[in-house]
């Protein structure tokens, strides 16, 4: 894999990140949390979506090699 295209999927990965962790901060503050609560739930979402991506990568590259 070229390094353009690693540079493309982590900015892809990191972009897809932020908007699934702003969905949750915006349901969060629908479901009348507060503000911080809010963001406490949208940074664990970013989290989890990163490891998430880790994790897969790690899985393909391990069958993949």
């Amino acid at each position: 894999m070229t390094l353009t295209a690693v540079l493309l999927t982590i900015a892809f990965v990191t972009v897809v990140a932020l908007l699934v962790a702003a969905g949750a901060g915006k349901l969060a503050r629908m479901d009348n949390a507060s503000y911080p609560t809010a963001l406490t739930r949208a940074a664990a979402t970013f989290a989890a979506v990163i490891t998430l991506a880790a994790v897969v990568t790690a899985a393909l590259a391990a069958i993949l090699t």
